[in-house]
């Protein structure tokens, strides 16, 4: 880009604890794109899956209160890398849009008007569809072009189109078109949205091994380098639960799972120990270095 470009940067709560290397990477890339990530001052929770099923006022006015602050930037767009608070903060957006009724009582419970004038956008159809490949293209320094990647959006980034409304919701290309453009060979398989088990993690652990194991055992059979994920819940079932994944197999699985950021960085000629890469139950760095990529 000719100038940096300010943005408004919703975070979330897990990337800041449990999803920092996701966070520390889209500010990176970001920066390195000319891209001012402007961090909306003193966001709070989007209340994720428990709120909305609590309550749905209560659910949409958490959403509501966060486009609130970010009005204040006087920002035309904001980013969101965590697939479930984009969900809330643009499904907010839409219902008070779309409901007269419901608008009065949202803006009532935050004590606020919202404007129809805020962009929200997921970081990934961000970067694909706002910034563009053209441009993430000119910024490579050192293509992945040794590395066969598979992209897995996971079941609530792009689901339902009539929300999400960016790429297909069956069988999107984004993040594929953002790795090609990175140099690395995308493979194809059918489990592009299929769950990882979201966050019965630890409820229903079997649950979330079963589903998780499928996609590392499909990625195995592939050749897969490397399984990459633009959301937090999918990079830690998928990543954390491999050697009981392996167990169930009666395998011994090493997948790493990577976010499409950190990946974006490498390419950018990003240092290695800038992205998170170290915060991985499975080290990439072998893997990297095996493909002389390190």
């Amino acid at each position: 880009m000719d100038k940096p470009m300010k943005v408004s940067y919703y975070p979330g709560c897990s990337l800041e604890e449990t999803a920092q290397a996701y966070d520390v990477s889209a500010r990176k890339v970001c920066k390195n794109l000319g891209i001012d990530l402007e961090e909306i001052p003193k966001w709070s929770c989007c209340g994720s899956s428990p709120a909305l099923k609590m309550d749905r006022l209560l659910s949409t006015s958490l959403g509501a209160h966060n486009l609130a602050i970010a009005q204040r930037q006087q920002l035309s767009e904001v980013v969101i890398p965590c697939p479930f608070c984009f969900r809330r903060l643009l499904s907010a957006k839409q219902e008070v849009q779309e409901n007269e009724q419901v608008k009065t009582r949202v803006e009532d419970s935050i004590t606020a008007e919202l404007s129809d004038d805020l962009s929200v956008f997921s970081l990934l159809g961000f970067l694909r569809y706002f910034v563009g490949l053209e441009t993430i293209g000119a910024n490579v320094k050192k293509p992945l072009k040794n590395l066969k990647l598979l992209s897995y959006y996971g079941c609530y980034l792009v689901k339902p189109a009539t929300v999400t409304g960016f790429d297909n919701p069956e069988n999107p290309v984004s993040m594929d078109q953002i790795l090609e453009s990175l140099g690395a060979e995308v493979l194809q398989w059918d489990f592009k949205t299929e769950c990882c088990g979201a966050s019965l993690t630890i409820s229903k652990t079997k649950t979330v091994c079963e589903l998780g194991g499928r996609l590392v055992r499909e990625a195995t059979w592939q050749g897969a380098d490397a399984l990459v994920v633009a959301c937090q819940l999918c990079q830690a079932n998928l990543d954390t639960r491999q050697t009981d994944m392996g167990r169930m197999d009666k395998k011994r699985y090493a997948m790493p799972v990577l976010y499409f950021t950190q990946l974006m960085g490498l390419a950018f000629g990003l240092p290695y120990k800038e992205l998170g890469l170290k915060r991985h139950i499975v080290n990439p760095k072998n893997m990297l270095l095996s493909k002389d990529f390190l």
